[in-house]
């Protein structure tokens, strides 16, 4: 039996029908020349043989129905590993369409508390010999950067490799020498204690900060849209990608971050999508964009959540492109500035001042009757920087698949991906109509910041 930390347990007290609390990734695959037709069978078959699996992955809510058990991790000790790792098919003609499809109601159904909070699906059908694995993970148990890294420890650089290990298989990890001592867990204790303690200042610091700066937007500021209603369980997933150095290249151009190039062709491909369905608000939408509080080295065994928050204006009232990335890249740096020197915990506790009004959406109204505490979530999740392979397949795409809430019926995340970014886009299925215009909008919105560039 093990405590969760409230970063866990508020995303199990917060699931519904309506809100499935798991974070996905759809990761395509194109098999190796020669490969047989029980190539992904064998696979599969293989990794079902991998039954020692990790702690992290028998990790279960202690009592699925009452609020103490959703407080508490037991560990299940007589896994079902077949439950957990299935084997599916598309039917013909097996394009990425079908194969969206069945993501996407695979995405709006619940896992089972009375199980570890984990579901993998093998997906064979798929034309140009290819297959597909939709893994989806409980927020519970991992947040979206640690999942991304846990399905990329299975992956590898070298073509030829055929011995890659499962997700959950059990590995040897190299041990710190004081974890768990009596001295480290004291520093550790009177760091968290010194954190919360300048918590309250550096709040308030941060607040006068931000309404002092104009361009940093507050909580319950942002404009009502058509993405801001109660919602349904039901979900859409669309999914493509951009090589990442169109991306780079209008960076170097106008002296902007990568980020800011991603974020303002979202606000591009978001401004069209509304005006389309004539519903573009006057005042500029608002995004939270999560920022991972982790190093590049941690190796999230332990799972659960570190991740700041950032709120940024998208600037979705500019028509001009080149002025529209200019106020997103000034919001952001803005919004940065304002967890300047603090420590990661204390970054963790004024970011839940910007989220916390979601925890008021499932009250019956408040998502249709007040002003969101944001429009939408934008996350920008690291990838491999390598080309990789699954025991010879080649990596062609990783596209998360991530969390919508009352008031809150879209999200865009994206992942690098050697070359390329990855972008997967979730909708309510009932408030979000034709959710793959959007990925037009965003080609567009792409090709706009490429002209204003080189207009420069």
């Amino acid at each position: 039996m093990q405590l969760m930390p409230i970063t866990d347990s508020m995303f199990l007290l917060m699931e519904s029908r309506e809100h499935p609390m798991h974070v996905g990734g759809l990761q395509l695959f194109k098999k190796p020349p020669g490969a047989g037709e029980d190539y992904v069978e064998t696979i599969y078959r293989d990794l079902l043989e991998k039954s020692d699996v990790r702690r992290l992955f028998r990790k279960r809510p202690m009592n699925p129905v009452n609020s103490l058990g959703q407080a508490l991790w037991t560990e299940d000790t007589e896994l079902d590993l077949a439950y957990h790792v299935r084997r599916s098919a598309i039917p013909s003609p097996g394009r990425v369409r079908e194969l969206l499809e069945l993501t996407s109601r695979w995405h709006g159904t619940l896992l089972d508390r009375h199980r570890p909070l984990w579901e993998t699906h093998f997906v064979e059908g798929l034309s140009e010999d290819r297959f597909a694995i939709y893994t989806k993970v409980h927020h519970a148990l991992l947040d979206g950067v640690s999942a991304l890294r846990q399905m990329q420890s299975s992956l590898s650089d070298d073509p030829d490799a055929q011995d890659c290990p499962a997700p959950w298989e059990l590995r040897v990890r190299r041990q710190k020498s004081e974890r768990g001592s009596p001295l480290s867990l004291l520093q550790q204790a009177q760091r968290t204690i010194g954190d919360l303690a300048g918590f309250a200042p550096a709040a308030v610091k941060a607040l006068n900060e931000a309404m002092r700066e104009g361009s940093v937007p507050l909580p319950m500021q942002a404009p009502r849209t058509m993405f801001n209603v109660s919602i349904g369980g039901a979900r859409r997933f669309a999914a493509q990608s951009w090589p990442i150095e169109r991306f780079r290249r209008i960076g170097r151009a106008t002296g902007r971050t990568v980020n800011d190039v991603v974020l303002a062709t979202c606000s591009g491909a978001l401004r069209d999508y509304l005006i389309e369905h004539r519903a573009l608000p006057d005042a500029p939408l608002t995004a939270m964009v999560p920022v991972s509080l982790r190093g590049r080295d941690t190796g999230g065994e332990d799972g659960g959540n570190a991740v700041g928050a950032i709120l940024c204006n998208l600037a979705t009232d500019e028509a001009d492109p080149a002025k529209r990335l200019g106020r997103v890249s000034q919001s952001m740096r803005d919004g940065k500035a304002l967890y300047a020197g603090l420590s990661p915990i204390q970054i963790m506790l004024l970011s839940a001042l910007n989220v916390a009004p979601l925890g008021f959406a499932p009250i019956p109204g408040v998502a249709d009757h007040t002003r969101p505490a944001f429009n939408l979530v934008i996350s920008n999740v690291p990838g491999p920087r390598r080309r990789m392979y699954f025991n010879g397949a080649k990596l062609e795409g990783i596209y998360p698949a991530s969390i919508c809430l009352d008031g809150q019926a879209l999200n865009i995340t994206l992942t690098s991906n050697h070359d390329k970014l990855d972008f997967g886009i979730v909708g309510s299925r009932d408030c979000v109509p034709h959710l793959q215009r959007l990925l037009t909008h965003l080609d567009t919105a792409l090709a706009e910041l490429e002209a204003a560039a080189d207009a420069r």
